[in-house]
């Protein structure tokens, strides 16, 4: 038997989920309103949680950010044994993620916001570009310094086309991309 007081949450204890559901009201609020008036307390609101559970997990709007593009990326897909496919592989799949509501201008948004702001800095390349990077590293067999050329030139030409249009890049000019980067990054 189940008593009223059995069934009240204590305050300030972790619900399991509460990051899917956040990380779900983030980008749908930045999809609908964009980066910049998708503030942390528009987020609490449309994930039916107090701004003060995101806080408790989150230190600022620009931490949560990454964390959500982290989950909305998944793990880079690296497994072909082929360089060529890998790579192939590798620019579709960014495209495709930063085409996906919200994550291309919760990407921008993130960006920008480090550019002026060192701590961010620190957590984006960290938590999020490094993990990527490492994997990058091991499966191309490449330097450092190669790999993170590679980022930029991908994820950065993604990033400024949908910044010029508001709209992410068209699947020819994604091929265009892809061969761009075979031609300097293919061969075996």
């Amino acid at each position: 038997m189940t008593t009223e007081s059995d069934s009240v949450r204590p305050r300030g204890r972790p619900r399991a989920g509460v990051s899917v559901e956040v990380f779900a009201a983030t980008l749908r609020t930045v999809d609908e309103l964009g980066y910049a008036r998708a503030t942390v307390e528009r987020i609490a609101a449309s994930a039916g949680i107090a701004k003060t559970t995101i806080y408790r997990r989150w230190p600022s709007k620009g931490a949560l950010v990454v964390d959500c593009l982290l989950d909305a990326f998944g793990p880079a897909p690296v497994a072909s044994p082929r360089r060529a496919e890998q790579l192939t592989a590798l620019v579709g799949w960014i495209a495709a993620k930063i085409a996906e509501p919200g994550v291309g201008d919760a990407f921008a948004g993130v960006f920008s916001d480090a550019v002026s702001d060192p701590e961010l800095r620190v957590v984006l390349s960290t938590r999020l570009q490094d993990p990527y990077r490492r994997a990058l590293q091991e499966a191309l067999g490449e330097p450092e310094s190669r790999v993170l050329f590679l980022i930029d030139v991908v994820v950065g030409t993604l990033l400024h086309r949908m910044g010029m249009t508001g709209a992410p890049m068209v699947e020819t000019d994604v091929d265009a991309l892809t061969a761009m980067v075979l031609a300097s990054f293919g061969a075996e």
